[in-house]
């Protein structure tokens, strides 16, 4: 009985935390009428859906936004992110920068919904995790200075 309240109480709070927002849906696998690109030819895979079309990256660490990112991430990633490979409730972050671009990972972290209703790979991994990232209301800095933390996390320097 114990195990039964517990793995509903679990039921639960999965259900609340993925439906932060009762207007987004995720397709089903096979419906293919909510794909990624949505009908719009202009909608670029790498770079996902969102307002970051062109992110600057020098090929050093920006040790100022890696530091700020770090706080950032302390605050609003680690409760659902590790920094190496392994799953906690989201993807572990090691390697995440040789995995998808610049863009792809601020349009994903300050725009949530929109890539998890658009974009293949963001439904690929809520597959695989079972829950929506939720919007932690980042700001573009924010974006950015994470993005730097991920570079420093997987070894630029």
């Amino acid at each position: 009985m114990k195990k039964l309240f517990t793995l509903s109480l679990w039921a639960i709070i999965i259900y609340a935390c993925g439906n932060s927002n009762s207007n987004a849906s995720t397709p089903a696998s096979g419906d293919k009428s909510q794909t990624a690109s949505h009908g719009n030819p202009s909608y670029d895979p790498n770079r996902g859906a969102g307002k970051f079309t062109k992110v600057d990256v020098s090929p050093t660490l920006d040790v100022a936004k890696a530091e700020a990112g770090s706080k950032v991430f302390s605050v609003k990633c680690s409760a659902c992110h590790k920094l190496t490979d392994e799953k906690l409730v989201g993807p572990g972050w090691k390697g995440v920068t040789s995995r998808h671009t610049a863009e792809w990972i601020m349009n994903f972290s300050t725009n949530p919904d929109e890539m998890l209703a658009k974009d293949e790979k963001a439904q690929a991994m809520l597959e695989i995790c079972l829950v929506r990232m939720p919007n932690q209301n980042l700001t573009d800095e924010d974006a950015r200075n994470i993005y730097e933390f991920m570079r420093k996390n997987d070894g630029v320097k």
